[in-house]
């Protein structure tokens, strides 16, 4: 018996919110932001996130792996602005959340995201070892 990571959990409560009825959906947000970065190149870029608004849940995973520069940072200011106080998101990352700052590149575009992201959110912290670690031991 294990207990379970950030990412299972957040799969978790996904998946209790589809079984409720709810529309979810999952990124790692590299991959979320590649989507994102091409739909701006082919002109799809609103209807992208559009779709994306239209779920209750979106879930994005791996936040603070890579520093968020540039085009990123404006993506991630549409995402948020558009579900802010709306529609909830749950961010899980390896990285402290007072450590976030330092991600984004300009820090204008910093305050205005943490701002919409921190202040309106519910954090829960998990502490120990990594599961896949811990698995991979056994």
């Amino acid at each position: 018996m294990f207990a379970p990571g950030k990412s299972f959990l957040a799969t978790a409560l996904g998946y209790q919110c589809c079984i409720k009825g709810y529309k979810v959906l999952y990124y790692n947000l590299g991959k979320l932001f590649n989507k994102l970065m091409m739909a701006k190149a082919d002109g799809s870029y609103m209807k992208e996130l559009t779709k994306i608004e239209n779920h209750d849940l979106l879930i994005i995973d791996d936040f603070g792996l890579q520093a968020i520069n540039n085009e990123k940072q404006l993506i991630l200011m549409d995402l948020i602005e558009d579900r802010n106080q709306r529609k909830s998101t749950i961010f899980c990352s390896q990285l402290p959340v007072k450590n976030w700052y330092d991600l984004i590149e300009e820090k204008t575009v910093a305050d205005a995201i943490l701002d919409r992201i921190i202040h309106t959110s519910i954090r829960f912290e998990l502490k120990g070892e990594s599961m896949r670690k811990k698995m991979k031991k056994n």
